[in-house]
């Protein structure tokens, strides 16, 4: 019994680290700086982020095993369906290496948004993820206006604040 508890532990220990530290080949994306575009397979087709030219985009990397990942997905819905006649866009770009825990997590959490599958891990690594969930708010005209990892409920009210600021044109 101990034997397994040990082993829980351990393995809950190292999906947090990996949680908070995603590695790879990092580059800072600083606001101001015109966000990647990518091209991914997703659940209802491909996803471009070119495509939502004119809109504000809030990109949301995510991964099935990640706890804080399955806490943000209720208050994604909630921002997509309450800015979206507003020009709102979000896009969930999941990078579980075998898309069908993917598919599980979604049949638990359904996504009112746009879900994207990034096996590979190439777009976070454009990105410069350092942990799950980082997300990327993005303005109308292409660039990258904040980066926020990780997420608590106490990060709700600042992040939708930066959305409103971002549909009104403000700065």
């Amino acid at each position: 019994m101990e034997e397994l508890k040990g082993k829980k532990m351990k393995g809950f220990l190292l999906s947090l680290i990996f949680c908070i530290s995603f590695t790879g080949n990092i580059y800072a994306l600083e606001p101001g700086s015109k966000a990647p575009d990518f091209e991914l397979a997703g659940a209802q087709g491909a996803v471009r982020l070119s495509s939502t030219a004119g809109s504000v985009v809030y990109v949301d990397f995510w991964a099935s095993w990640c706890g804080p990942c399955q806490q943000s997905f209720p208050w994604m819905n909630a921002m997509q369906e309450k800015y979206r006649s507003k020009g709102m866009k979000i896009i969930g770009v999941n990078l579980d290496g075998k898309t069908e825990d993917a598919k599980k997590f979604l049949a638990q959490n359904p996504a009112l948004f746009t879900v994207a599958f990034d096996s590979k891990g190439e777009t976070p690594k454009r990105y410069g993820v350092k942990g799950m969930p980082t997300s990327f708010l993005i303005g109308r005209d292409g660039k990258i206006i904040s980066q926020h990892l990780g997420f608590r409920a106490s990060d709700k009210d600042v992040l939708e604040k930066q959305i409103q600021t971002a549909l009104e044109g403000k700065k």
